[in-house]
């Protein structure tokens, strides 16, 4: 198993992305704490873990409050593993109409969360000299799409993972970024059910006429995790089915 005897903090754990990180890092032997601020949804996630002969204790809480997190990591112990996966993406549209209380409210959730959560994870990791955090940033983080709040956030999060590299890469600890393009999540598929038009523009820009699943980021972020990743430190791993590569995103703009 790739982590055996493992003991993994995974944020928004308790659906979508977070939750197939969290399925997958548990088949792999992990002990997970799943952190998230919906506590029926983390609930279940845990179910499914255990009913499956894994480990999971949920952790309700909210990421990008200071007190939360040190809860969450009390109940954690020593971590080997954090994935700073929790995110808040609601249609923030151009800078000029983003009102400041969503922008901070975004920017909290995104950003302030991996602040949070590594600082307290880097001081055992240190502590011990091994560790790795794998940050979920986004295709939005590289290439203009859409959604200024979630693009600034994301891509500040790149930044950080490379700093954290730097930083702390002689303690043993390695820090690495996922940009995961359009995932069809459970909540992603409802909203382009709603909004077909939208999913057409979108998947316009995927060169293989399709989105990703959560598992495409849980394999990659298992990658990440464990051992056999052990030369990786300060990576940015686009996980978007060619969307960045080359893309016509004219179409996401008609009053342009």
């Amino acid at each position: 198993m790739w982590l055996a005897d493992k003991t993994a903090v995974i944020t928004g754990g308790g659906n979508g992305i977070g939750r197939e990180i969290a399925r997958r890092f548990a088949l792999e032997g992990a002990r997970i704490i799943s952190v998230d601020i919906d506590a029926a949804a983390n609930a279940e996630t845990a179910r499914i873990i255990r009913e499956s002969g894994g480990l999971c204790e949920p952790a309700e809480g909210d990421v990008s409050q200071a007190q939360d997190v040190e809860r969450a990591f009390q109940t954690a112990g020593n971590v080997d593993v954090l994935v700073n996966n929790a995110a808040a993406c609601p249609n923030d549209g151009w800078l000029h109409e983003v009102p400041e209380e969503s922008w901070d409210r975004i920017l909290a959730i995104c950003l302030k969360s991996v602040y949070l959560c590594s600082r307290v994870a880097l001081k055992q990791m240190m502590a011990r000299r091994a560790g790795a955090i794998v940050n979920i940033s986004s295709v939005n983080a590289l290439t203009g799409i859409h959604l200024a709040a979630y693009t600034a956030a994301k891509g500040a999060i790149i930044s950080l993972t490379r700093l954290l590299a730097l930083q702390y890469g002689p303690y043993g600890i390695r820090v690495n970024a996922i940009c995961p393009g359009t995932i069809m999540t459970e909540s992603a598929r409802l909203h382009y059910e709603k909004h077909p038009e939208a999913k057409a523009s979108l998947l316009a820009l995927y060169p293989g006429g399709a989105f990703g699943e959560p598992s495409d980021i849980a394999e990659c972020a298992l990658y990440l995790a464990s051992d056999r990743a052990k030369f990786m430190n300060g990576s940015i791993v686009v996980v978007d089915g060619g969307m960045s590569a080359v893309h016509r995103i004219e179409s996401l703009y008609p009053d342009a």
